[in-house]
Order: C-alpha cells, then sequence, then structure tokens
C-alpha cells in the first residue's frame, strides 16, 4: 500500500511500543500517517493525582501541537472531554476531532485518507470525520478490562466492526468469539523486530552495568506490571529460589510492595526499548508470568516473540496463544509447574537451542505481518471504489 493518508486513533505514543506503533511506523514507509493520542476509553477520577497528571499531560501535548517522530508520521494529541458513554460529550468531541484534524489536513496535506483505529471508543466518530475506508484493528478484549465498562466497551465494539470496511484480530480467540460481526474479518497475528532482538545473541553485545553483576541464574521479565500479572507466583518463584535473580523491567501500574520485600527481585522500572535486547543478553530464561483469565485468554503477547527472537528459553502460564509456540516455549499449568518448568529451561538451554529459538521468528517479522493486513486492506478498498463508481 502506497500513496495512502491513514488517520489513526491509537494509545499514546509515548508508551512503550506496541503492536500500534510497530504496524504504523510500517505503513508510514510508503504513506502519510496522522497519529491522535487515546481518546478517553473511561471517565477520570478526578481526586485521583495519576488521572490529574494524565489531564495536565494531555493538555501540555495538544498545546505544543504535532510532533515528528518518523518521516511521514506525525502525532497529535486531541482535545476529547473524558466521558466515553455521554452522548452529549460525544457531540462536543466530534466537533472538536473535526476541527483538529481538518486542520492537520490542511496544514500536512491529507486528502482523501483511510481511518485506522486500534480503540473501539472510536466508534462514536466513524462516518463523521470524512473518512474513505475504515480499519479496525483489535488488540484485546476491552470488555474483560476491570476498569472499563466492560459492556459498553462491547457494545461499541460491535457497532464498530458492523460499520468497518475490514476488521483484523491480534489472536485466535478475539476471531473465533467476532468474525461473525463482520465477514470481513481477518487473523493479524503481531509480529516481531527479529533483527533488535536477535542483538542479544552477538556475543559484542554489551549487557547493562545495573545487572551485570547479579548472582545467576536471571529470570527475566520486561513489560508493564499491571493486574494481569500473576505477582504471587512471581514471589513464590523467588522464594522457592533465594540464590535466583528475579529481574523485572517495566513501569508498575499496581502494588508490588510483596516483591519489593524480596531480595532477590529486582523491580528496575521502565528501560528503553533500544536497550531490551542488552537485557536479554543477560537472562538466562524469559517469562510470562500472566495471571489466565478471561481477558489473558485473548492476549497475544509480543515478547513471547521478542524473547524467542534474543535466543531466550521461555515460560508462560497456559495462554492459548503461547501453545501455538510449544516446540520452543514451555507452557506451565499452576505454579509449581511454572518454577518446575523455569528449572527444566536453564537445564536444557544451550548455545544451538538459543539460535534455533531465534531462527523460528525470521518469518513472523512485523514487516511480513503488515504486508499481509495492506494487502487485505488494498483489496477492500479497491472493492470499494468500484462499487461506488458503479452507483454513481
Amino acid at each position: 500500500m502506497k500513496d495512502q493518508n491513514i488517520i489513526c486513533f491509537a494509545k499514546d505514543w509515548s508508551e512503550d511500543p506496541t503492536s500500534n506503533n510497530h504496524v504504523m511506523l510500517l505503513l508510514a514507509q510508503e504513506n502519510k500517517v496522522l497519529w491522535l493520542n487515546s481518546i478517553a476509553m473511561r471517565r477520570p477520577t478526578f481526586t485521583s493525582s495519576r488521572d490529574l497528571l494524565k489531564i495536565l499531560r494531555k493538555l501540555k501535548s495538544f498545546f505544543r501541537g504535532a510532533e515528528h517522530p518518523a518521516p511521514n508520521l506525525w502525532v497529535v494529541t486531541p482535545i476529547v472531554l473524558p466521558f466515553p458513554h455521554s452522548k452529549l460529550a460525544a457531540a462536543i468531541n466530534r466537533s472538536l476531532l473535526r476541527a483538529t484534524i481538518g486542520y492537520y489536513r490542511r496544514k500536512l496535506g491529507l486528502r482523501e485518507f483511510q481511518l485506522w483505529t486500534f480503540l473501539p471508543n472510536a466508534i462514536e466518530y466513524v462516518g463523521k470525520l470524512g473518512e474513505s475506508l475504515v480499519v479496525y484493528y483489535c488488540i484485546d478484549e476491552w470488555s474483560t478490562f476491570t476498569y472499563l465498562d466492560g459492556q459498553r466497551m462491547s457494545a461499541m465494539e460491535r457497532r464498530l466492526m458492523q460499520r468497518a470496511d475490514v476488521c483484523f484480530m491480534t489472536a485466535h480467540s478475539l476471531f473465533e468469539s467476532k468474525a461473525g460481526f463482520n465477514p470481513k474479518t481477518f487473523l493479524a497475528a503481531h509480529g516481531v523486530d527479529h533483527a533488535h532482538f536477535a542483538k542479544a545473541l552477538a556475543p559484542s553485545k554489551d549487557i547493562p552495568a545495573e545487572i551485570a553483576d547479579l548472582p545467576r541464574p536471571i529470570i527475566g521479565f520486561f513489560g508493564l506490571i499491571q493486574e494481569w500479572i500473576d505477582l504471587d507466583l512471581l514471589a513464590r518463584l523467588a522464594r522457592t529460589h533465594a540464590d535466583w535473580s528475579i529481574v523485572l523491567i517495566g513501569r508498575s501500574a499496581v502494588d508490588t510492595s510483596a516483591l519489593k520485600s524480596l531480595p532477590n527481585v529486582y523491580l528496575l522500572g521502565r528501560r528503553p526499548y533500544q536497550a531490551l535486547p542488552g537485557y536479554c543478553r543477560a537472562f538466562d530464561v524469559g517469562i510470562i508470568p500472566f495471571e489466565v483469565n478471561e481477558m489473558t485468554r485473548n492476549i497475544n503477547p509480543i515478547k513471547l516473540r521478542e524473547y524467542l527472537s534474543a535466543g531466550l528459553p521461555v515460560v508462560s502460564t497456559e495462554l492459548p496463544e503461547a501453545k501455538f509456540y510449544g516446540d520452543h516455549v514451555y507452557v506451565a499449568r499452576g505454579h509449581d509447574e511454572f518454577i518446575s518448568k523455569v528449572e527444566q529451561a536453564i537445564r536444557e538451554d544451550s548455545a544451538e537451542a538459543r539460535r534455533r529459538r531465534s531462527d523460528s521468528m525470521r518469518g513472523e517479522t512485523w514487516e511480513a505481518r503488515v504486508s499481509a493486513v495492506c494487502d487485505a486492506v488494498v483489496s477492500f478498498r479497491d472493492a470499494k471504489h468500484i462499487v461506488q463508481r458503479i452507483l454513481q
């Protein structure tokens, strides 16, 4: 897909890279992309300092104007009222968004454009912004997030899928549960930046100083530490093997005080994406310690492919998507088996096994995934144009 204009509703650009970032960065190589930072998914708590600071950051970002983090890609924070289920707020937000998008379309020379969204609440604006095509890229089962109104999110998503020209689901379970809402729904599994994470295999790759001298083995994790992380499992792993180092990289959005009290658990906080291969080089095992529930059954963890690209043995809780990588991933049921699988992964690891794991990810790059997505979008775009010409 070339020479197209794309406007997308996505998460905040400044957060840790996810599929949103990878997909749009690749599309921006041959198309113009206007990225709209997240619009309100939930009503803020005005007594929460975190929510108030977020509102302040968004206001500052709006007044700074468009950022330009990559060629052909601009990031804008739109001002919207943070009441996603209010009809009055939605009506006001439509006017605000039309004005903001109209301004940047004129400034950046975006004429006809496709509207892509990773967020279901964008349905309130579909058909109101002048788009020629609507693409929904579903990355989660939004109705299961505890901080969202699940019933309303589900209703929004169904409406969105019924209006979208084409839909993509990033997990098999999402595809199976939602394909009936729109016959033009496809599975689009996550990809991986293989070349980036394979740097962990290079002998010359430096290990970050903060973990270089930690006792081995090092059991590593990177990602947001949120409600879906099994903190009890991590604590038990640390207590069972007090001689191991448990390294957790990522912002903590939940109370981790129980882990902080354990001397062999190292909560490092967020680290730059570019630095992650160095940490992977130090890890003896990469873990995916997710709770297994309705929300995580629909997750397709990108970190699984990133760990494998780095050559790491991977131990995961019993997530459906992890089972598709049974040749390279140790899938565990329950805490005891998880700990046993980590022990097994350490025993069975080797330099040759690391090369095989990394090589297995060469065909699962973001470039390959996005190319397949674009083929489908172009097909439906062209078919839509033909129908429109016939009806004129």
